[in-house]
């Protein structure tokens, strides 16, 4: 599709056209005359605008702004049917789906169990999942769909790495296999890195240029915003620092490369609750053993009770510093956000530990904070992106095309 020539009419209608539907998405309806004061144009501009934008499909009309005595004025709004998206959050005991149309409203979800599925047809899950969120509309009518999976795609083999936890997506071309079979552009993006994506974006690190997000569940892992960009690294493995050699803990050479060795066996899900059950609080998991020592720390018990929830989460804060303090050395990052079951589990009592602990062994002392999103951050994220990615293709190609 050819794109506008810098400094022609066409240019700065594409520009106006963008700039009317980012403000509509910000703001919701509004009028030609608030359309025109807020974007600048005249309102003989707005109209003209409005006119493309509509037989583009992007914007429609509907409703009414009630002004002074007898006055009104048609409302128009970017058109949520004019793309439809899906973010899907993928771990090795489920395919979680959301659907949205363009404005980000979300539309259908669906959660398709997989437990212990290392063998099957994996485009055939994700289209049934896929299928199941979407109701009435077909998969096709998607525009893009993104995974966020712990892991990352090799973009040299197209194979994915450092996900041995999540049977039955090692295939060869993932991405390619997965969008053939679907029939839909697909993105696969590593977990831990939307979650960074949406801190940066409306998250606790809104604003910031130089941040780490540190993932603590049942396994690790780092993301890394460096100069406002997202670091991926050359085969899309950076940030996978449970596999990160650290004192105290076993290494490859000792274990094997798919044993628990490294910040893994130091501080992942299973060591966390083998500290947890030693000072005598236990859950169905990590997180919930965390929380119950927590807990125990508020409680007007036993001060023994108290004393150990307090040593517990000590030993869990003293490993984790530990893991970060060889990462603040490299990356020197403003600010660490701390996420996962185990980090979010533990809340303040957990972080102040895990700060107290850090400053005392680095030289450089970023903040820590716990991240305040939702309680389905990944899945949240690939939504986040893919409807970000559909609306940047939209407003970009489509609008000159209409204007032609």
């Amino acid at each position: 599709m050819s794109q506008p020539t810098p400094g022609t009419p066409s240019l700065l209608r594409a520009i106006n056209d963008r700039a009317a539907l980012e403000v509509m998405l910000d703001r919701g309806p509004l009028t030609r005359a608030e359309l025109a004061a807020v974007t600048g144009i005249s309102k003989p501009t707005a109209s003209q605008l409005l006119t493309r934008l509509q037989r583009a499909g992007l914007v429609v009309a509907g409703g009414l702004r009630e002004g002074g005595p007898g006055r009104t004025a048609e409302l128009y709004a970017v058109n949520p049917r004019a793309a439809y998206v899906a973010g899907v959050g993928v771990t090795s005991a489920r395919i979680a789906v959301k659907v949205a149309g363009l404005t980000g409203e979300v539309l259908g979800e669906h959660v398709l169990p997989t437990p212990g599925r290392a063998a099957g047809d994996v485009v055939a899950r994700l289209r049934t999942a896929l299928t199941e969120a979407l109701g009435p509309l077909r998969v096709t009518d998607l525009n893009r769909v993104v995974i966020g999976i712990g892991g990352a795609v090799n973009p040299a083999t197209g194979r994915l790495t450092y996900a041995a936890h999540i049977p039955g997506w090692h295939i060869p071309r993932l991405v390619q296999t997965l969008s053939d079979g679907l029939g839909v552009r697909v993105q696969v993006e590593n977990d831990v890195n939307l979650i960074a994506q949406a801190e940066q974006a409306h998250g606790v690190a809104a604003g910031e240029s130089d941040f780490v997000v540190l993932w603590v569940g049942e396994g690790i892992g780092l993301a890394s915003v460096i100069g406002g960009r997202l670091h991926r690294g050359a085969t899309g493995g950076a940030g996978e620092v449970g596999y990160m050699p650290l004192p105290g803990a076993p290494t490859a050479r000792e274990l094997g490369r798919s044993a628990n060795h490294g910040m893994q066996a130091l501080v992942g899900g299973p060591a966390v609750h083998r500290i947890m059950r030693a000072h005598g609080f236990r859950g169905h998991g990590p997180a919930e053993a965390v929380r119950a020592a927590v807990r125990a720390l508020d409680e007007h018990g036993p001060a023994d009770r108290r004393a150990r929830a307090g040593a517990a989460l000590d030993e869990v804060a003293a490993r984790v510093a530990t893991g970060l303090t060889s990462i603040i050395t490299v990356v020197d990052p403003a600010l660490v956000v701390l996420t996962g079951g185990v980090l979010l589990g533990g809340g303040e009592a957990l972080r102040a530990r895990v700060e107290r602990e850090l400053h005392t062994m680095s030289l450089a002392r970023p903040p820590l904070r716990l991240s305040a999103l939702g309680p389905e951050p990944v899945l949240d994220g690939a939504l986040a992106l893919a409807l970000r990615r559909a609306q940047d293709e939209l407003f970009a190609s489509t609008v000159p095309a209409a204007a032609t």
